[in-house]
């Protein structure tokens, strides 16, 4: 018996076990809802046999009939009464419930058992003989006991009829968060063991592990040149390989039905942040002038996916619209012919065509791998570009020897050659110093003030530890207290140490004279 899979917020088809079972035996379907269109059914094999290589495919099976009834156990198995059909799906939230339904027998020897999943505590009879209990079904809150989220019952050979087989099921739902459009994933009869998910979790943890590198290389690209392109793309792999590990989970991890509502919140939030963080990387890059405009325009659209029923229609539109956004500035970067552009509207193209064409499979596979073949070939290009900026800043260094009247600064952001005449003063901090310039503006520059002492011409005289100033910006020496201050032409004075009076006094004693005020 397949149920087949309609619950909303549950993982894709092919993301669970349950749903998969490998060909050459016998199964029978029970629609807990709705059944899918032919030709929807058709994408899914179509998608299977391609990504998952025929580790999964779907067989077209007979519909049967659920029924809820009133029950209770009895000293020989569940007793039933007041049976009715079930029109809709199988619901036990907030309630206590009990269903039944006719099953085939298997055609042959091999064994059989019970997969379930979904937000509910659970407990299983075939033919009145216990299959197996997740958690403890009751009929409050304080009577169950919440079950794990996928459960696996065996079924014995000798539970089995020839005709008449019956199985019940004794659910409850109380505890799962929130409420969900579909909570029963998954209700299945089929061999053990299922066949394994060795290939497409391989694929999915690959992109995983290809984003988290990409997210460390983009993070060190942004410690070095401080770029916001560099953040944003760090931030957009770093969600995606998250979001990669967390649809995993399910597969990977045996975990409780009420943190259901917790791994599905996650998986949309990280959805939502990837696109908005979309949005924002390619306007930033194709259409600065409207960066704004954009961001604010994602955030209020990714945000009222909140507002669909089901987890799986607020991830996917999540996406979907945020990819969507994103080809506005890279379609103005096309039309303005700047370099980049073509390609990563194509990429966006490619994602929106491969979204509306299967949208149960774009958070589960082919999301990871479009993200990766996304920000890998964008690190590759920046990892080239550094090579290239530091082979200019190394020619731009030996070009500025012959400028005696100006200071190299290699900074984040590159190579400045600053006139020595600007330089008010030069502060010390460890391997790195910082330029106060004429006009309140301030560098901070990868050299060490013992270094600089020496490069700099005679009108620069060491005052303190960790200054250097430039004598023809000084106005006065001032004393308050204890302490000595040295006042410049503008800006906060700079400190003056004991020891460095007399040096200072003397060369300022003709071409400036001090004004010493006393304490």
């Amino acid at each position: 018996m397949w149920i087949m899979p309609t619950a909303e917020p549950s993982a894709p088809p092919a993301a669970s076990p349950l749903r998969s079972m490998a060909s050459g035996h016998r199964r029978t379907a029970v629609h807990l809802g709705e059944p899918r269109p032919r030709e929807s059914r058709m994408w899914r094999i179509l998608l299977l046999s391609v990504l998952l290589l025929g580790l999964a495919t779907p067989v077209r099976a007979e519909d049967m009939p659920w029924q809820a009834c009133h029950g209770a156990v009895g000293p020989a198995g569940p007793v039933l009464s007041d049976c009715h059909p079930i029109q809709d799906f199988v619901d036990p939230q907030g309630r206590e419930l009990w269903i039944r339904s006719a099953v085939s027998p298997p055609t042959d020897a091999r064994p059989r058992v019970l997969y379930m999943a979904g937000v509910a505590s659970s407990e299983a009879w075939l033919n009145g003989q216990r299959l197996g209990v997740n958690g403890h079904p009751g009929a409050s809150a304080r009577a169950e006991v919440p079950g794990r989220y996928q459960a696996i019952f065996p079924i014995r050979e000798v539970v089995w009829r020839p005709d008449g087989n019956m199985l019940v099921l004794h659910l409850s739902s109380f505890h799962g968060g929130l409420r969900f459009a579909r909570p029963m994933s998954a209700i299945e009869i089929g061999p053990y063991p299922y066949p394994g998910r060795i290939a497409p979790l391989a694929v999915t943890f690959v992109a995983a592990g290809a984003l988290l590198a990409a997210a460390f290389g983009f993070g060190v690209i942004h410690a070095m040149r401080r770029t916001g392109s560099s953040l944003a793309l760090a931030a957009m792999a770093g969600v995606a390989s998250l979001q990669a590990i967390v649809e995993s989970l399910r597969t990977l991890f045996d975990y409780s039905y009420p943190l259901h509502a917790w791994r599905l919140s996650t998986i949309w939030v990280l959805a939502a942040t990837f696109a908005i963080l979309l949005v924002t990387y390619v306007a930033a890059r194709f259409l600065p002038k409207a960066r704004g405009l954009m961001v604010g325009l994602a955030l209020g659209v990714v945000a009222a996916t909140a507002l669909l029923p089901g987890f799986d229609a607020k991830t996917v539109w999540a996406l979907i619209l945020g990819v969507a956004l994103a080809a506005v500035p890279a379609a103005a970067g096309v039309r303005r012919r700047i370099p980049g552009a073509r390609p990563s509207l194509a990429w966006l193209a490619l994602f929106l065509a491969l979204a509306l064409a299967f949208p149960r499979w774009l958070a589960d596979l082919s999301y990871f791998l479009l993200a990766a073949g996304l920000v890998l070939p964008v690190l590759m290009v920046e990892v080239v570009r550094l090579g290239r900026d530091d082979r200019g800043r190394e020619a731009a260094l030996t070009r500025a020897v012959s400028r005696p009247d100006r200071l190299t600064v290699a900074s984040a952001r590159g190579v400045e050659l600053v006139p020595t005449a600007e330089i008010l003063a030069v502060m010390g901090a460890d391997d790195y110093v910082e330029l106060r310039l004429v006009g309140g503006r301030s560098l901070l520059h990868a050299a060490r003030l013992d270094s600089l002492a020496t490069q700099l011409p005679a009108s620069f005289l060491r005052v303190h530890r960790s200054v250097i100033a430039n004598l023809a910006q000084v106005q006065r020496l001032e004393r308050d207290g204890d302490r000595w201050w040295l006042h410049l032409s503008e800006g906060a004075p700079v400190p003056v140490s004991r020891s460095r009076q007399p040096a200072l006094r003397e060369a300022l004693d003709v071409p400036l004279p001090v004004a010493v005020v006393a304490a």
